[in-house]
């Protein structure tokens, strides 16, 4: 009996036949989920205390940032995904504690990370942009390499694909909450196993987020204004999710609207990030020619 492969790219001739996704360390499993997510964190502290030296900041000040931020980001994360994923806790209050069986939106985590360091900087008194635009680059770090944590838990994909990148998988591994009737219309049986075929929206906002990284390291050599880095990231990362998140079929909705919360909150920093750089940007023209 031919054993079945877990995952496959048919048309890039990948194959993965057994996709482990955890641990164990004396008996307690640790899953490759959170150990992805805490890499992530590492990267975007090393690369926000790199671009602090490069700015003759003290690169600590990042650091004692980050052990509040990555606090609140979790809460944030949580948070986001609790009110906007209601129904599923309402009636067992518990398991919103229990983040070990998934739930964290990024978004959340994003927003509870910028209302961190708006209490950090009041504190210290320090500039809002100015830490924002170093900060940014250790977010955009993260978020690139906390997307592969998805990959091992079967999540975060799109819709059915024949596109070149699609990935197949076996339908055993997925959450039934992330299955749409497209997918199981298109159900794909191989030697007896089913499988779906998804766009790999996890691989998507990882590469469109390495875009956005690279170029946010170029130009910040350029910047002409505190925050011109943070509002380009706002930018780009917003615009990329807008795009990903009309794609997947595990949207958080936006309570009875039917509206994707994440693809609305999304174009709402696109406009206001625009909106601020051309301000920021008349503004320092204008102390330019004074």
């Amino acid at each position: 009996m031919t054993t079945p492969v877990d995952i496959r790219f048919p048309h890039l001739g990948i194959t993965i036949e057994h996709l482990q996704n955890g641990i164990y360390i004396f008996g307690f499993r640790i899953a490759f989920y959170g150990i992805i997510i805490g890499i992530g964190m590492i990267a975007g502290i090393l690369i926000a205390r790199a671009d602090a030296r490069r700015r003759g900041q003290d690169p600590d000040l990042y650091l004692d940032f980050a052990l509040y931020a990555i606090i609140f980001a979790i809460i944030g994360a949580r948070a986001y995904y609790v009110i906007f994923d209601w129904d599923s806790y309402k009636n067992d209050l518990i398991q919103i504690f229990n983040i070990r069986a998934g739930g964290l939106a990024i978004y959340g985590g994003v927003i509870g990370g910028v209302l961190t360091l708006l209490w950090f900087v009041k504190r210290r008194k320090l500039s809002f942009l100015s830490m924002a635009d170093t900060a940014c680059l250790g977010l955009i770090t993260g978020q690139c390499i906390g997307r592969w944590g998805n990959f091992f838990n079967c999540e975060a994909f799109g819709g059915y694909t024949d596109g070149p990148l699609a990935m197949r998988i076996r339908l055993a591994l997925v959450n039934a909450n992330m299955l749409s009737q497209e997918l199981m219309d298109h159900l794909i049986v191989e030697n007896g196993v089913e499988y779906i075929q998804v766009h790999p929206t996890f691989f998507y906002e990882s590469m469109w987020n390495l875009g956005v990284l690279m170029f946010l390291l170029w130009f910040r050599k350029r910047k002409k204004f505190d925050g011109q880095v943070f509002f380009l990231y706002l930018l780009g990362y917003g615009l990329g999710r807008a795009w990903i998140e009309g794609l997947r079929t595990d949207q958080l909705i936006f309570f009875a609207t039917g509206i994707p919360v994440s693809q609305a909150l999304s174009m709402v920093l696109v406009i206001a990030a625009v909106l601020a750089l051309v301000i920021g940007g008349r503004k320092a023209r204008l102390a330019e020619g004074g």
